[in-house]
């Protein structure tokens, strides 16, 4: 084997998309293996989820789309970002919908933390506790909902599936209701922050199903 044949070798046996110069397991996610490159395409995809879902009622289409692209960079498939935009528009029909419950349910939310801080509604405290864990408890079936999206599944098999999916392993969902409390809160502190927040959210629920296979 020449100079060059050992470098692509080499560089094949890094990736994981061929053969291993030395006997060993392969990688579980062999995308993944360079950190600040992992941070980086975090950081894209954030910055395509930001941009995908500016409308809000796109977040969830615009999530699901994210949520498949990191997955494919981690499993060193092709991850284009017009294999995200395809995504997107496949996802964008039941997503509207979606998103739309989401911003009704949302402002009902809002509207009653609202209330109950300016002292309206009797019991103000716990109005605005059930307001804010109903935020939180949202957002983390929207993305446990955009991670089990899938183009041949589509929207309505993915929120039926949330409640088993919850079932099945609750401190998952304690961690995607975290991840979801950061996206806030850091959007709160800076508002471009959401790019990171956003990316991190996405990379939380890919991220869990290797936590499941290690338990």
């Amino acid at each position: 084997m020449d100079r060059r044949e050992l470098r692509a070798a080499r560089r094949a046996d890094a990736s994981g998309s061929g053969p291993t110069l030395e006997e060993r397991e392969p990688a579980r996610y062999p995308g993944a293996k360079g950190a600040f490159a992992l941070f980086g395409e975090v950081l894209l995809t954030g910055l395509l989820v930001t941009a995908a879902g500016l409308l809000v009622v796109t977040l969830p289409a615009a999530l699901a789309a994210g949520i498949r692209h990191l997955r494919r960079y981690v499993n060193a498939e092709q991850s284009h970002v017009r294999t995200f935009w395809q995504d997107w528009r496949a996802a964008l029909p039941g997503g509207l919908v979606v998103g739309v419950a989401g911003v009704a349910l949302a402002f009902v939310l809002t509207l009653d933390i609202y209330l109950a801080n300016s002292g309206a509604l009797p019991g103000g405290g716990v109005v605005a506790l059930v307001g804010w864990l109903g935020l939180a408890a949202g957002a983390t079936a929207l993305l446990v909902a955009a991670g089990a999206w899938t183009p041949e599944g589509g929207w309505k098999a993915a929120v039926r599936g949330i409640p088993s999916a919850v079932a099945a392993d609750p401190v998952a969902a304690i961690y995607l209701a975290a991840a979801a409390v950061l996206v806030g809160v850091v959007t709160w502190m800076l508002a471009p922050l959401i790019v990171a927040g956003l990316g991190c959210a996405a990379f939380a629920v890919v991220a869990l199903p290797a936590r499941r296979s290690r338990r």
